[in-house]
C-alpha cells in the first residue's frame, strides 16, 4: 500500500472514533508508556500537543508535569524547535497546533525520550507522518529513545520507507507494545 493510501485509510478510521473511545485509548497507551524503562529513566521528554485526530497527550502532560520535564515542538520554517512545556504559555501556531511561546529553545541532545505522533507505524519501527518531514528532520538530530504512539489500527503490516525516514525504537498501541531496539 502506498503512503497516501495508508493516510486516507487511517484518517477514515480515526474519524469514526467516539470521544470516549479516544480517551480510553489514550489512557491505555500512556499507561503502557509509563511502565517502560525508557520513560521511568528519562527526565527530559519531548511530547507533542495533540490535534483532535491524534492520541491525546493532554491528560498525560498534566499528570506528569512537575515530575518530568516536558518539552513541545514549535514550527520554525521547515524545522521544529524544542521549548519547555508550560500549559499557560501555549498559543495557536502553525497547522492550528498549540505551541510553546518564548525564546528559550533547547538542544535536541538534551532530550532523552521523544513521544512521536504519526499517521501509522509498522512492526519494524517505520513511521508514516503527515508528509511534511518535520519530525524526521528533528529525530535525525537526537539520540533520544523514539516512541511512536497510536490507536491499534494505526499499527499496520508495512510502511514504505525512504532513506530519510527515522525509525521508532518502540511502538505502543492499546494492546500492542513493540520494542524494536
Amino acid at each position: 500500500m502506498e503512503k497516501n493510501e495508508i493516510r486516507r485509510k487511517i484518517k477514515a478510521m480515526r474519524n469514526l472514533l467516539l470521544e470516549t473511545e479516544k480517551q480510553s485509548a489514550a489512557d491505555e497507551i500512556f499507561a503502557r508508556l509509563e511502565n517502560t524503562a525508557a520513560f521511568l529513566l528519562a527526565d527530559h521528554i519531548l511530547m507533542y500537543h495533540s490535534l483532535p485526530d491524534e492520541v491525546s497527550t493532554r491528560g498525560f502532560l498534566r499528570k506528569w508535569n512537575g515530575r518530568k520535564k516536558f518539552y513541545l515542538p514549535r514550527v520554525n520554517g521547515v524545522n521544529l524547535e524544542i521549548l519547555p512545556y508550560e500549559e499557560s504559555r501555549l498559543e495557536l501556531g502553525s497547522f492550528h497546533i498549540e505551541e510553546p511561546t518564548g525564546e528559550n529553545t533547547v538542544s535536541p541532545e538534551e532530550i532523552e525520550l521523544v513521544v512521536v505522533p504519526g499517521v501509522a507505524y509498522d512492526r519494524i519501527g517505520n513511521r508514516l507522518g503527515r508528509g511534511k518531514g518535520f519530525y524526521d528532520r528533528l529525530l535525525a538530530t537526537t539520540h533520544a529513545t523514539k516512541v511512536g504512539v497510536g490507536y491499534e489500527f494505526q499499527i499496520v503490516d508495512s510502511i514504505p520507507a525512504e532513506p530519510h525516514d527515522v525509525k521508532m525504537d518502540m511502538v505502543i498501541g492499546q494492546q500492542t507494545f513493540i520494542h524494536i531496539r
